[in-house]
């Protein structure tokens, strides 16, 4: 009996190890047309795909704000056919646009006002690891124009203070300067035009603006003795975000002294990158639009462009953030060549 089971076993087990060269026939057969699959030729890229191969989304601001104005400018030129195209986005605003950055799609570099970073201290810790600046575009100096009365920014606490409209860098910098002033006044957020004229007729203490200067509505406009910019000293409690500046007689003539000067600081306006991952396509990407417009910058400081051009330091700083690699790189490169020429 048990040696009928044995050559059971033994028959059983040679039929197995036949079977064995059988199988891995086929697993030789499965495994060697993976290398044919493989080689398969991918079709050429579509017009389409050649296209948004080498776009570059660019969150810029307000229809009527100077941001989307420089945007529209670098795009015409950096514009390289199929090989880079700028497409600058209208959005809610310039303190919007860092969140358009981090969440939606399809956009990978961003004109933002430098204290935009605040908001996402406390909820995003390694913000500084996500954006990365390219540009400092020009600076957006603080300009607090007051009634007569008023005497110093104290004077401004529980009086009526305006903003500008929601999205406007005044109604977002605006009221966190003051806050960190100490300044707890009566906001408001209504065009500016609208808060002038409640000025003139006391129902309003002072107007905010966040914009470069020379500003028009001061330059042009009419005011009785006594409205006045109030002085704004820069210390420590600006150092993270914020530089100093100065509001002159030669821009202001109506309104400054001749010879005189009033303090004040500026918010940086900045042209920042998503921190894309090194050898990916965004990463590519924006390295090839950052090469084109650092070798470009002189078109647009030419006549025809922004004049706001024309003070721009491609290796000025931004508060608070790295520069993009690619931009490093650029000017480590001009910096060479230019020691290699004397």
């Amino acid at each position: 009996m048990m040696r009928g089971r044995q050559l059971f076993l033994l028959i059983a087990l040679a039929g197995l190890v036949g079977a064995v060269p059988a199988f891995e026939a086929l697993a030789q057969s499965s495994q060697g047309s993976a290398p044919t699959q493989r080689r398969m030729i991918r079709p050429p890229p579509t017009e389409q795909e050649k296209m948004n191969a080498w776009t570059v989304g660019l969150a810029a601001g307000l229809l009527e704000g100077a941001p989307l104005r420089l945007g529209a400018e670098m795009a015409r030129v950096v514009d390289d056919g199929p090989n880079l195209h700028l497409l600058p986005i209208v959005t809610r605003g310039a303190t919007e646009n860092l969140n358009s950055l981090l969440y939606l799609r399809g956009i990978d570099t961003a004109i933002i006002n430098s204290d935009a970073l605040e908001e996402y201290k406390a909820q995003m810790p390694q913000i500084r690891r996500k954006v990365t600046y390219v540009l400092n575009l020009f600076p957006s100096e603080l300009h607090v124009f007051v009634r007569p009365e008023i005497q110093s920014l104290q004077d401004l606490v529980g009086k009526k203070v305006n903003f500008n409209t929601l999205g406007t860098a005044a109604a977002y910098s605006g009221p966190l300067i003051f806050s960190r002033l100490g300044i707890a006044a009566q906001n408001t957020f209504i065009p500016h035009q609208l808060a002038l004229e409640q000025m003139r007729k006391g129902e309003m203490a002072a107007v905010v603006f966040i914009t470069s200067k020379p500003v028009d509505a001061f330059v042009r406009g009419r005011f009785e003795p006594g409205f006045k910019f109030l002085p704004v000293p820069y210390d420590s409690k600006f150092e993270d975000y914020y530089l100093p500046a100065v509001l002159e007689a030669g821009e202001y003539p109506g309104l400054i002294k001749a010879g005189e000067r009033v303090s004040t600081i500026a918010v940086p306006t900045a042209l920042v990158a998503f921190n894309w991952a090194p050898q990916t396509n965004r990463h590519e990407r924006v390295a090839r639009f950052v090469d084109l417009l650092f070798s470009r910058v002189d078109k647009l400081q030419a006549p025809g462009f922004d004049p706001k051009w024309k003070s721009i330091n491609l290796a000025a700083t931004v508060p608070g953030l790295d520069r993009f690699p690619a931009a490093q790189d650029w000017l480590d490169r001009k910096a060479q060549t230019q020691r290699a020429s004397q």
